[in-house]
């Protein structure tokens, strides 16, 4: 499977806001728990992935209008772009 590029990707990667990701910043402020982590390309912000329940990763991108999420687990590189609806690199 080829991964096609994408005009969203931005030409820098933001760094993330949370020092040494230590987590998803929405669920660290109410006590939550997270499954995955996912990294806002657009300003930093880590969020976490669409399996935990709060799903802040995806609902951070499509209130501020900022489509590409990449993975931060370890190991992993891989972007998705929310507006395309795929994996995007």
């Amino acid at each position: 499977m080829s991964i096609k590029p994408c005009d969203h990707v931005p030409a820098e990667i933001a760094q993330p806001h949370a020092q040494q990701h230590r987590g998803c910043e929405d669920c660290l402020k109410t006590g939550d728990t997270w499954v995955h982590l996912r990294l806002c390309v657009h300003c930093g912000h880590i969020g976490c992935c669409d399996s935990s329940k709060n799903r802040h990763a995806t609902r951070h991108s499509h209130a501020e209008g900022h489509p590409v999420i990449q993975s931060l687990e370890p190991g992993e590189s891989w972007m998705w772009c929310n507006a395309h609806q795929r994996q995007v690199g």
